[in-house]
């Protein structure tokens, strides 16, 4: 059987049409946006094409100025962007990727540059300048005085001044990985976390003629430590250690966390409050994690699945019954403590449009009391909200379904009737088809076991009376797609290709399947899923199912294509529904759950066992697309880059050798050096217009 594969050195014949994928890619988004603690300048990341720059902007009129002078897209990403409190200097991370699984301190290098760029610590003052750097650095957080930057190095801490950080020096060392860095309130003391494998401390370290200070040492886990307000207390979660007889794999257990309090004198805590022993009460694992933080009035600040969605709580730091903050049905994400610590403002699903479940929007709330706002109600997307100008105005990322995301001011005193200022507008190219973006549709449909699933539905404008169509699967899962522009750069290209799809004809729905954010704890987590089961392949099925029963639809052209767990959902489509997908695109996909080590590898050789091991095993087998080929007839093109710090090359490799085996007509593109984010501009092009070529030749003969 011939078999077709796209190297990425070997030009690729594109399909003739009037807009290339490319422009549909133009847009620059902003991935970091942060303000000064005092006063009203901004700093932003953006990726122009690949050429990421910071920008900064000062009120009032927020005019945005170019700080950085990169010019390559070389795939070298901005991280941990911060402002000095004194507004003089700016630091940031270049190099690695952030969002890998592991190795993701280790440089990235698609660009194919003879040597691996270093990953580096930078400062840049404000006002313009030369940069300062340090190589091999992360994780920088600035001291109150603006004078010093501490970081992370080889899991240990450094630090640096400012103006010099090849000057910077090693201040400690101790056993086991250290992070979760915060400088004490006067600037004299630094607040870490020691992880050391089944355990982790939380230290305090002042300088090197004064032992660490050890905080309540146990058995257990300790995380996300943080200083009261006058720097004689700190506040951290508590976690069991690791260990224990094994318990069941295929059934949820209770994940236990508790607050505690302790003085920095003694070192001494007590535990203010403990999660409800429920699996809502578990620990949460939404954006932020805990979102813990000391408040004014001595309030805790933090986050809860306790009622069965991602909310906001206060509690008093002596103990007590938890406040909630934002109680209804949505969610809460980008989560920031005001300066003066009396209000959070984050970003919810939520608002007075129907609609705005599969929307995010900026709210505000005190600290104290249950005085919830949604700040930019409407049929826009708005995203980490953070205050500025002393707390009169709010930035934030903004986006529409045409728009892409940029960086926007909003008074709010209400002078400007809630109108928000965007910040360097002019930056999206002239040539952008804006005009041929269709607006999303939000729909609902039920899978074979009654489980209701929410979609997106691209619908494209003229052509046939039939249309060819294609389900985008996104990864995660613990993902969201809006009905918008998202704000992941992984899942703004995603966005892009679904409306390029719309543009060549293509009908497209988007489906947020059982297992994704914005519907709750209990959709969030649903039985059977996964490995134990891939429950949620169901609500895939059936949005196939919803496409072929539409009258504008060609039943018998219908695709499916995703990444990551996206990806694995696709094989899965194929695998075991060829008569329905036609065609898929497979991008770095998890094809064998045994294969991936989550439970095999967990139990390699130790005698004792969970007491459903083998069950286990079978279930996630049978879980897996590669269980279920026999049944697999359709072509698909696979695509997988060989740095992928999520998913493992193989998971690939090894996919391709059983459907070679088997016959299964399959096409190949494999990108040198390239990480699960596409770090690279131009890869994502040429990835995403490889899929929709591939669909193209495949379901619009």
């Amino acid at each position: 059987m011939k078999r077709l594969l796209l190297l990425l050195l070997v030009p690729i014949q594109l399909v003739a049409q009037n807009t290339p994928l490319a422009a549909f890619k133009k847009y620059p988004f902003p991935t970091e946006l942060c303000a000064a603690s005092r006063g009203s300048k901004l700093a932003w990341a953006v990726d122009e094409q690949g050429k990421r720059n910071v920008y900064v902007a000062d009120g009032p009129d927020y005019a945005p100025r170019k700080l950085t002078k990169y010019t390559r897209d070389d795939g070298q990403e901005i991280t941990s962007l911060s402002i000095s409190q004194d507004g003089k200097w700016v630091v940031f991370v270049h190099g690695g990727d952030h969002g890998g699984n592991w190795d993701d301190r280790l440089p990235v290098n698609p660009a194919a540059d003879p040597f691996a760029p270093e990953v580096k610590i930078v400062s840049i003052p404000y006002t313009g300048g030369a940069e300062k750097h340090f190589a091999d650095g992360e994780y920088p957080v600035i001291s109150p005085d603006s004078k010093r930057v501490a970081f992370t190095k080889g899991g240990q801490v450094w630090a640096a001044p400012l103006d010099s950080l090849d000057s910077a020096k090693n201040l400690f060392k101790t056993r086991g990985t250290v992070g979760s860095l915060e400088w004490s309130p006067d600037g004299t003391s630094l607040l870490f976390v020691a992880r050391r494998d089944d355990h982790a401390l939380i230290g305090i370290y002042t300088d090197a003629a004064t032992p660490i200070r050890w905080i309540a040492p146990s058995f257990n886990r300790d995380a996300s430590p943080r200083w009261a307000p006058d720097g004689k207390k700190i506040v951290f979660v508590r976690m069991p250690g690791a260990g224990g007889a094994p318990d069941s794999l295929l059934t949820d257990q209770h994940r236990p966390w508790s607050i505690y309090v302790a003085e920095v004198a003694s070192g001494a805590a007590t535990r203010i409050w403990t999660a409800p022993r429920t699996l809502r009460g578990s620990v949460p694992y939404t954006q932020g994690g805990f979102n813990l933080h000391w408040a004014a009035g001595d309030k805790i600040v933090f986050v809860s699945y306790a009622d069965g969605w991602p909310h906001l709580y206060s509690l008093d730091a002596k103990g007590g019954t938890p406040l909630s903050l934002t109680p209804g049905n949505f969610m809460c994400e980008h989560i920031s403590l005001s300066p003066d610590r009396k209000r959070l403002t984050f970003s919810a699903n939520t608002g007075p449009d129907r609609f705005d479940s599969e929307r995010r929007h900026a709210a505000i709330v005190s600290v104290d009391k249950t005085d919830m706002r949604v700040l930019t109600p409407g049929e826009g997307l708005e995203w980490t909200p953070i205050l500025t100008d002393g707390g009169a105005k709010v930035a934030l990322i903004s986006a529409t379904a045409q728009r892409p995301p940029m960086p926007a001011v909003m008074d709010l005193s209400g002078s400007d009737n809630g109108k928000i200022k965007l910040l360097g507008a002019g930056m999206l190219p002239t040539d952008f088809p804006q005009n041929k973006l269709v607006t999303p549709k939000s729909i609902t449909f039920r899978a074979a076991d009654g489980v209701e699933v929410h979609a997106d539905l691209f619908e494209p404008v003229g052509g046939p009376a039939k249309k060819p169509a294609i389900v985008y699967v996104h990864g995660g899962p613990s993902r969201q797609m809006l009905l918008g522009w998202h704000y992941s750069d992984y899942y703004s290209n995603a966005y892009a290709a679904n409306q390029y799809l719309a543009s060549l004809g293509f009908v497209v729905l988007s489906v947020n399947y059982r297992l994704g954010i914005g519907y709750g704890y209990d959709f969030q987590n649903a039985p059977n899923s996964g490995s134990r089961g891939a429950a949620e392949y169901r609500d895939i099925k059936a949005a196939g199912e919803w496409l072929q029963k539409q009258s504008f639809v060609d039943a018998a052209k219908i695709g499916v294509y995703g990444g990551s767990y996206g990806g694995f959902l696709t094989a899965m489509a194929l695998a075991k529904d060829s008569e329905l997908f036609a065609a898929g695109v497979d991008i770095h996909g998890v094809h064998d759950w045994d294969g991936s080590d989550r439970i095999s590898g967990q139990y390699a050789g130790k005698y004792e066992k969970a007491p459903d091991y083998e069950t286990a095993i079978e279930t996630a087998w049978l879980s897996s697309p590669v269980s279920q080929l026999a049944t697999w007839k359709s072509p698909v093109l696979i695509i997988h880059g060989d740095d992928d710090r999520n998913v493992r090359f193989n998971q690939s490799t090894d996919l391709i050798n059983r459907l070679e085996k088997l016959g299964v007509p399959y096409e190949t593109m494999m990108i040198v050096d390239d990480t699960h984010h596409w770090m690279k501009w131009s890869n994502a092009v040429k990835v995403y217009q490889a899929a929709a070529d591939f669909f193209v030749r495949k379901l619009k003969k």
